[in-house]
């Protein structure tokens, strides 16, 4: 009787695994990586051009402002403590950075935040940090800086180096922390892993403003790097968190994009948990990228969103992986 129960545990557990990696796959092709010259040549057609960028600033408040150039978009923070700035763009575009900040009342970069660790928003430390800024971030980041890494986008990729030391964060976290700074508390939140693994939300609480990194994309669908570890269903729930800790009258900066507000980012979040559900309840039933691509499950917005080939396939990615690694 023993070796019979034990032979059924043994046949429940073998199709159990079994019918779980009928999705597992080794990944989609990437496409041959690119040095950033050429990668950023991709992108000219979205104004990506550092050499004839023009550093364009939008007030959010007193002592707050949004920074618009090539790549992420920029917070700043001026004050009696100094300058403070989220995430900071590319080497090449500092002094225009400085020359903007400059113009708004600010004297030099104290503390430079990086929402997370991608090119875009995290290669102006290689600037930075030589000259003795204070570099912040998620603990994730600060790894994934460290070392090498392809960023795959479907359509592109591109290889990012690993950051001298001088560029990598001096001061991180895991979960939370807290400036005291220019009178006001700044919170720094990381819910898990969504757009990377490193990702942070800055709630600037005196103004009322959160900037949220590429967890929140205002500008296209969402990029999840799934093959550095993003997650759909984290991207999710990481917004999710973040719009339980502000209120309707929030200033919601993006990664990309334009300022948004509360509802904007509700909006967002519903859009990417009604997709969610029916790339799922196609998965669920041992559907294929290609069938994920088929069945249209982002109609209703690709007007808006743009092109979401890229979307779904790291979407797709993230979620077959993640059902395998879950119930394994």
């Amino acid at each position: 009787m023993k070796k019979l129960i034990l032979l059924n545990i043994f046949l429940l557990l073998s199709f159990s695994f079994f019918t779980t990696t009928i999705f597992a796959h080794d990944g989609h092709a990437v496409p041959k990586p690119k040095n950033l010259d050429d990668f950023l040549a991709s992108f000219k057609p979205l104004g990506w051009n550092i050499g004839k960028t023009q550093i364009i600033s939008k007030k959010v408040g007193d002592n707050l402002h949004v920074l618009f150039g090539t790549g992420g978009n920029i917070a700043v923070s001026i004050g009696d403590d100094g300058v403070l700035i989220v995430d900071d763009q590319f080497p090449a575009l500092m002094p225009k950075i400085k020359s903007a900040i400059g113009k708004l009342g600010g004297k030099g970069i104290d503390f430079a935040i990086n929402t997370h660790w991608h090119f875009d928003h995290a290669e102006g430390n290689i600037a930075l940090g030589p000259e003795g800024t204070w570099l912040v971030s998620q603990a994730n980041s600060r790894e994934m800086m460290k070392q090498d890494h392809i960023i795959n986008l479907v359509v592109t990729s591109y290889e990012q180096k690993a950051y001298p030391e001088s560029a990598w964060p001096d001061i991180t976290f895991d979960k939370t922390m807290q400036f005291h700074f220019n009178g006001e508390r700044i919170d720094l939140m990381h819910f898990g892993a969504a757009h990377t693994t490193g990702d942070t939300a800055v709630i600037f609480r005196g103004h009322n403003a959160v900037h949220m990194g590429d967890v929140y994309n205002n500008s296209g669908y969402p990029f999840i790097d799934a093959g550095n570890g993003g997650k759909f269903d984290g991207l999710i729930k990481f917004c999710s968190k973040t719009l339980n800790q502000i209120d309707e009258n929030t200033v919601v900066i993006p990664g990309h994009g334009p300022v948004s507000d509360y509802q904007g980012l509700a909006d967002y979040i519903e859009m990417l948990t009604i997709i969610h559900k029916r790339m799922m309840a196609l998965i669920d039933n041992g559907a294929s990228l290609e069938d994920v691509y088929a069945a249209k499950v982002t109609k209703e917005w690709d007007k808006k969103q743009g092109n979401p080939t890229g979307f779904i396939n790291r979407a797709y990615m993230s979620l077959t992986h993640r059902v395998l690694i879950d119930k394994r």
